[in-house]
């Protein structure tokens, strides 16, 4: 009887094993990489895992929509949950790349206050996207060098007064605004500018006056790399880059706020996902207060107020949250109605 009895219960064991791996699900989560993608791993990714027991396959990208279109248009959805730019965001979803994401699936934050007031408001403005960090694109140096040190987006275009390459990543996004600004052009109007052909004409005209002393890249990991090596004098960076570099590397590189872009980045669903449920547990969890704050660690602020407690007062200062007042916000809008025309005006400048 005690054997018939053994055997029940581990015939029992062995069916709720298969009917939880059953109910579990393997997704593909797909960002940005670096130490950006590790903080997401540890706040965000494991924790999931191991409260859920889902799989998730967690790729890195280099931004922008086009892998995202060519998925959707083909039919064969690879990617489940997306880290998105919000100035890639409104494009693609007008264009019907993302799925709507229902906003009563995110929680109240920790502190009981409802998930609508307690996001700041760009944060769930999209119905395809929920708010990760607060990030900004600044410009860095090495502050070793000798010399006078460059402090605005002026000094950035100024190759006489500081020699050296300029690093930029390519794509027309932010290069396009720095260009106007650093023309003389207001931050606050740099896009009703943007919008006209002149102010187009403008813009591309004075990225000519460095064209011949700018290094491309792709990737946010190649920026601190270039400045590192001396592949480049100046480097355009997302701050968090050059953060982990100076804090965990000990780099004696230096930020430059001035003009900087901030934005926000949020995590979407790619239309046609089958795992559509699945992803929007994996955001309703990973959009919690206590998630959230721990993009502090690479100088990303959260997007929910209720954050806060969980964020170390030290780093408040290496946040662009601190920085506001010397920047642009990046408008997602304009670049939904711009973006396209512009990328293959920037691509055929790019060739001649």
């Amino acid at each position: 009887m005690k054997t018939k009895l053994k055997l029940l219960a581990g015939t029992t064991a062995l069916v709720l094993a298969s009917l939880a791996q059953a109910q579990a699900e393997s997704m593909t989560v797909v960002s940005f990489g670096g130490a950006y993608g590790a903080a997401q791993k540890e706040h965000m990714i494991d924790p999931f895992v191991a409260e859920t027991g889902n799989e998730i396959l967690f790729e890195d990208y280099s931004g922008g929509i086009a892998e995202i279109k060519a998925q959707v248009e083909a039919g064969n959805v690879q990617w489940d949950v997306v880290d998105i730019e919000t100035i890639d965001l409104e494009r693609a979803c007008s264009e019907g790349l993302l799925e709507v994401i229902p906003q009563d699936i995110l929680p109240a934050g920790d502190d009981g206050v409802a998930a609508a007031e307690d996001f700041v408001p760009e944060a769930i403005a999209s119905e395809c996207g929920v708010g990760v960090i607060v990030w900004s694109i600044i410009f860095a140096y090495n502050g070793a060098a000798e010399g006078e040190k460059p402090a605005t987006i002026a000094d950035f275009f100024d190759t006489a007064k500081f020699p050296g390459k300029r690093a930029l990543r390519k794509r027309p996004q932010v290069n396009l605004e720095w260009a106007l600004i650093a023309d003389g052009v207001a931050p606050a109007d740099v896009y009703s500018v943007l919008a006209t052909e002149e102010g187009q004409a403008r813009a591309f005209a004075k990225l000519d006056t460095i064209k011949n002393d700018i290094v491309w890249f792709d990737s946010w990991s190649q920026a601190p790399q270039l400045l590192n090596d001396g592949g480049a004098a100046m480097v355009q960076s997302a701050n968090g880059r050059i953060f982990s570099a100076i804090k965990e590397d000990g780099k004696p590189f230096e930020i430059a706020w001035d003009s900087h872009v901030y934005d926000l980045d949020v995590w979407a669903v790619v239309a046609g996902s089958k795992k559509k449920d699945t992803a929007f547990e994996f955001i309703s969890y990973a959009t919690g207060s206590k998630p959230l704050a721990g993009m502090a660690d690479v100088a990303y602020g959260p997007t929910r107020k209720s954050s806060t407690p969980y964020v170390d007062p030290a780093v408040n200062e290496d946040l662009p949250t601190a920085h506001l007042d010397q920047g642009l916000k990046a408008d997602g809008i304009f670049w939904a109605d711009f973006g396209e025309t512009l990328g293959e005006r920037f691509n055929e400048w790019l060739l001649k």
